[in-house]
């Protein structure tokens, strides 16, 4: 009796140590994940002292497949153009703003991330996407290489890209008048907006062909054409119209962008439209 009770706890105790050296054996080792912290490069530190302190805005330029579309041939920008286009974003876009709408303007709305991309992003239909804004979040900004800030209607290309955009993050904190707006052009929106030119959009009422395209980035356009265009050159796209009934019906949207942003942010459109083209000139004279 005595025996079988001494190789039950005999029993018991090898059941034991068996499991504990199981358990052992399971334990995971040295950890295969790399917890160091990348060093930061001059650029990285330049991105952090103008943009993610004061702004809060963080800019990705290093490539990151999560967060463009696999389906295109899309690539990387090069570094030594990544500070050149930052610089005019900030110059022309950011300082402006801050200027006209007040120091905390952009740091209230604005999107929390830039993503540029080096290459041009055709469409299957012969377009490209110059930008694109994500739930106000997100800006892609593409053909970063191709920047020149010597060129002016290059620079006026590339801001086309944020001011357009951010029209749309500030039309989604505060929405425009979409009933009068669609009464001045009811007709003339197309999902074939890409088969006009600008001049013949603008022969209908229309600042550019992608106006037509939905009201929504008809404001959108609208308000970045007169942002990136000086007083002088607006008035030299009015002149080159024809048509004086779509002269009145672009001077009518106009003046729903200019009260827009007085009664959704009481900021003088017009003086954002004069800073910027002092900015302009600013980063052009450089």
């Amino acid at each position: 009796m005595k025996l079988l009770k001494y190789n039950k706890i005999a029993g018991l105790f090898l059941l034991i140590i068996t499991m504990v050296s199981c358990a052992s054996d399971e334990q995971p080792g040295e950890s295969q994940l790399d917890f160091t912290q990348p060093t930061k490069t001059a650029l990285d530190n330049w991105i952090t002292t103008n943009y993610l302190t004061p702004y809060n805005i963080n800019v990705q330029y290093k490539w990151n497949q999560n967060t463009v579309d696999n389906n295109r041939y899309l690539f990387p920008p090069l570094i030594e153009k990544v500070q050149p286009a930052l610089e005019i974003v900030q110059k022309i876009w950011l300082e402006s703003y801050k200027t006209i709408g007040g120091p905390d303007f952009v740091k209230k709305i604005a999107p929390r991330e830039f993503v540029l991309v080096g290459g041009v992003n055709l469409n299957t239909v012969g377009t490209k996407t110059l930008g694109l804004a994500e739930g106000g979040q997100r800006v892609t900004l593409f053909e970063t290489d191709y920047v020149d800030k010597k060129d002016r209607d290059n620079i006026k290309q590339f801001l086309h890209t944020i001011q357009h955009e951010y029209i749309h993050i500030l039309n989604q904190n505060k929405p425009f008048d979409e009933k009068s707006w669609a009464a001045i052009t009811p007709s003339g929106y197309t999902a074939s907006w890409h088969l006009y030119t600008d001049e013949e959009s603008r022969e209908i009422g229309f600042i550019t062909n992608y106006s037509r395209s939905n009201i929504n980035e008809d404001f959108a356009e609208m308000a970045s054409m007169m942002l990136i265009n000086s007083k002088t050159e607006y008035a030299a796209i009015l002149a080159s119209i024809s048509n004086p009934t779509a002269v009145s019906q672009i001077k009518a949207k106009e003046a729903l962008v200019v009260k827009y942003f007085k009664d959704a942010y009481n900021m003088d459109f017009y003086a954002l439209r004069d800073e910027a083209e002092k900015n302009t000139n600013a980063v052009i004279n450089n």
